[in-house]
């Protein structure tokens, strides 16, 4: 085990390990923007600042760019300092008081290492050799401060861009637990992490992504409980993805597993970082993403996002029970639509002579089929929760609940539809809403009118033969090596059923297997 270890930590690069040596950790190397891009070819220094403020003009299309700053400050000593930054990205109050006067009054040489331990206050501040990444910090909101005659210069961490501050999860909303998320700052979504996992194990490195836009992005996770062979058949992924993608979490997932028909999400998108720490401590990797405020969480199985983050806040019993209410709605939300309407176009036999006559009754003045009057009325409701789901909040719940009223009562009266097909979308809808996942709803609304075309097309034998092509599919897709219905399909020993929630022992973190592990 321990040479294995050892080979691992020499594939993976400079990881951290336990006695302190050193993870190459970008986030705090650019002030939380992850480290310098990769690919440009390093390019040294000018000696002259001349030559210096010429080439960083250029690059940062001075003077046309308004908000490029190109300062000269003369020391008491008679040498000359540049500062490079761009206005609106670095804080340029604290670039003056603490950079830029401080000079001005010192009479030490001017060179980095007697600049950065005697004259500017600056907590974060770095040497850098290569010109084109200190020009990529500069483009990232740090300032950048040359010398004359010298072969490096300093990257000083003076981001000053407005950034969102840390609130509360808005599409993961619990009772019980932490009320964090995640923001669109690297940074402060890495600080969030460790801040759960306080770990000398937690690595943080990062990704191997290039593109046009430059979009920073790293992986976090536990050395000891992550696979090797995931972490890192998912660089090989990020090397291989096209640069002119603009990198978010959901187009990283598409990138990761191709363009594919299949309506199931593959990753799951959370933007709780307990539920991100949970997921780490058991073997997956996050993708964090800058300008993102979701961690990306693979691989995962179909019950990882049918998970919700409250159910281990509660006991055993009462999140088992949780559990099965929320499975039940699922079903109820793909199959019901489905099942109806097949009973009512070629399974009348199985109704009883009341419910058959209900639905004849509540049909008397329908003109159209029951088909296209089930599909037009579930059509809508997604139409309403689009709608609800665009509008600014306090509207938005209003067209929710007073269209939903308003055009299923018009639909009845205006004899577009029956009352019994209404009740049977509402309730359908209601069992959506029991998915956690947002990504995961949107594919059950997908699967539902699939079940239903194939119900009006061949009754229970069509509808049979959906199901059946629908849990081949599942059971085919993986998620980085990770069957998707693991542990059901390939069947593999668990302490207990995947449906229900098992003990909090305090074990000892284990690999991502698949086998029902207690996470959010």
């Amino acid at each position: 085990m321990d040479r294995f270890q050892a080979l691992f930590r020499i594939l993976s690069g400079k990881i951290k390990s336990a006695g302190g040596t050193g993870a190459p950790d970008p986030v705090p190397r650019s002030g939380g923007m992850g480290c310098d891009s990769e690919g440009s070819g390093f390019r040294p220094i000018p000696k002259k600042l001349s030559s210096v403020e010429r080439e960083a003009g250029e690059a940062l299309n001075f003077p046309r760019d308004p908000d490029a700053v190109l300062r000269r400050v003369k020391s008491r000593s008679g040498e000359e300092a540049l500062a490079v930054c761009i206005s609106g990205l670095t804080d340029e109050a604290r670039l003056d008081e603490f950079v830029l006067q401080p000079i001005l009054r010192s009479g030490l040489p001017l060179t980095p290492v007697a600049v950065m331990q005697g004259v500017i206050e600056v907590g974060e501040v770095r040497r850098e050799a290569d010109f084109n990444a200190a020009l990529d910090a500069v483009r990232r909101g740090s300032a950048a401060l040359f010398f004359q005659g010298a072969d490096s210069c300093l990257i000083l961490g003076l981001h000053g861009f407005e950034r969102r501050q840390v609130g509360e999860a808005k599409n993961e909303q619990t009772v019980l637990g932490p009320k964090e998320c995640f923001t669109e700052c690297i940074k402060t979504d890495v600080a969030l992490i460790r801040r759960h996992i306080a770990s000398a194990e937690l690595v943080v490195e990062q990704a191997p992504v290039s593109n046009i836009s430059g979009t920073r992005a790293v992986l976090v996770y536990h050395f000891s409980a992550a696979k090797p062979e995931v972490v890192e058949k998912l660089r090989e992924k990020l090397k291989e993805m096209p640069s002119a993608v603009y990198l978010t979490g959901g187009t990283a997932e598409q990138m990761l597993f191709g363009n594919t028909l299949s309506p199931m999400p593959r990753v799951l998108l959370t933007e709780r970082p307990d539920r991100a720490a949970s997921h780490i401590l058991s073997g997956r990797i996050a993708l964090l993403i800058d300008g993102s405020p979701e961690a990306v969480i693979l691989p995962i199985t179909l019950f990882s996002l049918m998970n919700s983050p409250e159910d281990v806040y509660m006991n055993r019993a009462v999140g088992s029970l949780l559990r099965v209410i929320r499975y039940l709605g699922a079903l109820l939300s793909v199959l019901m639509p489905g099942y109806f309407l097949s009973l009512a176009l070629y399974h009348q036999g199985i109704l009883s002579t009341e419910v058959l006559s209900t639905v004849v009754a509540s049909r008397r003045m329908v003109f159209e089929p029951i088909g296209a009057e089930l599909l037009l009325l579930l059509i809508i409701f997604q139409l309403i929760r689009e709608a609800g789901q665009r509008v600014p909040g306090s509207i938005g719940q209003a067209i929710g609940i007073i269209g939903g009223l308003i055009m299923g009562q018009a639909a009845v009266s205006a004899h577009l539809a029956s009352s019994v097909v209404l009740i049977i979308v509402a309730a359908s809808g209601l069992g959506n809403f029991c998915i956690p996942d947002y990504r995961t709803q949107l594919a059950a609304s997908y699967i539902r009118l699939a079940f239903v075309i194939s119900a009006w097309l061949g009754g229970l034998l069509g509808m049979t033969s959906a199901l059946i092509v629908m849990l081949a599919r599942l059971a085919s897709i993986e998620s980085f090596g990770m069957p998707y219905l693991a542990p059901l399909s390939p069947k593999r020993r668990a302490a207990r059923p995947a449906l229900f929630r098992g003990p909090i022992t305090g074990g000892a973190i284990g690999r991502a297997s698949g086998k029902s592990e207690d996470v959010m």
